[in-house]
């Protein structure tokens, strides 16, 4: 007959550089993880910065980890583009996190891909459904965070995530509320993949634009695929947006079928006038239908019977 490993402590797990844990490494933690839980499993992470590649595979679902500061735990790795070397898709082995179980969550954490700016290097990559990260910080360059299914909703709360280029991408829908974007330099923020059909892609929410004083001229994005989406609502657009705000990416076609708009933002980089032809200012009724029930809407029903 198997023994449960954990019995009374499946549903929570502690980890601890210093020993003081169950383990000194977040992997370790969720390797020993029940698969397909009936209830959530939280894996609380105490301070200090893990050195390590952390992957969340699909059947470890229900996951939360739980850092104990936002400062002060930290999950770091240095794989980049170059350093893969597995050909022309290598971006996508990069991440520092890999999350593929769906109802996964994460807080009170610091999260960075430390091989500075030396081309593509994901920081925090999303491929599962149902996701919240709140209260976290999410450091890189090129490709900071990519957010993947064509199903997957993504819910992204008071974060801090900063980049070169494209560094919000890829085709999940994707909701971001009270977060600061910051651009490390001049180029673009997202780059939408968003599937033909899908209602919604990326949507900022009361979300604040920043730069660093070299980054002094910033696209809102720019489309991956020619069906990007990607709204801003509320936001404060700092002095380094572009006028035009959104660029093609040399896709005719995208400026036929991608959809870009903003509602209500302010700032100096808000410049409605002298945003690309192809571009939206959303009516108020339009921008009503931008609520997190209709964005995300399976999501939140599961999570608030969590």
């Amino acid at each position: 007959m198997c023994r449960n490993f954990f019995k009374k402590k499946d549903n929570f797990i502690t980890v601890a550089q210093d020993g003081s844990g169950d383990f000194t490494k977040i992997q370790d933690a969720i390797n020993a993880s029940p698969s397909f839980p009936y209830e959530k499993v939280i894996i609380n992470i105490k301070n200090g910065t893990y050195n390590e590649k952390v992957r969340i595979p699909e059947w470890n679902t229900h996951l939360t980890l739980l850092g104990e500061s936002k400062e002060n735990t930290i999950i770091a790795f240095d794989d980049n583009f170059k350093k893969i070397n597995l050909g022309r898709n290598s971006t996508f082995y990069t991440p520092t996190v890999l999350v593929e179980g769906d109802d996964f969550s994460a807080s009170n954490l610091t999260i960075k891909n430390t091989s500075g700016d030396n081309g593509q290097a994901i920081v925090l990559s999303v491929v599962g459904n149902r996701v919240q990260v709140s209260n976290c910080t999410i450091l890189g360059n090129q490709d900071t965070l990519y957010l993947s299914g064509k199903e997957s909703k993504q819910y992204f709360k008071d974060c801090y995530i900063e980049g070169t280029t494209d560094f919000i991408f890829g085709g999940a829908t994707a909701l971001f509320e009270n977060c600061e974007i910051k651009s490390i330099k001049s180029s673009y923020v997202t780059a939408a993949s968003t599937p033909e059909g899908i209602p919604f892609g990326f949507v900022f929410k009361n979300c604040k634009l920043t730069a660093n004083p070299e980054a002094t001229a910033v696209y809102l994005g720019r489309p991956w695929r020619i069906y990007a989406k990607t709204v801003f609502i509320n936001c404060d657009l700092g002095k380094h947006i572009k006028p035009e705000g959104w660029e093609n990416w040399s896709k005719p076609d995208a400026e036929k079928n991608a959809f870009y708009a903003e509602y209500n933002c302010k700032g100096d980089g808000f410049q409605p006038k002298n945003r690309v032809s192809w571009s939206h200012q959303l009516t108020k009724k339009e921008a009503e239908k931008y609520t997190i029930e209709n964005i995300l809407k399976d999501s939140i029903a599961n999570w608030y019977s969590k």
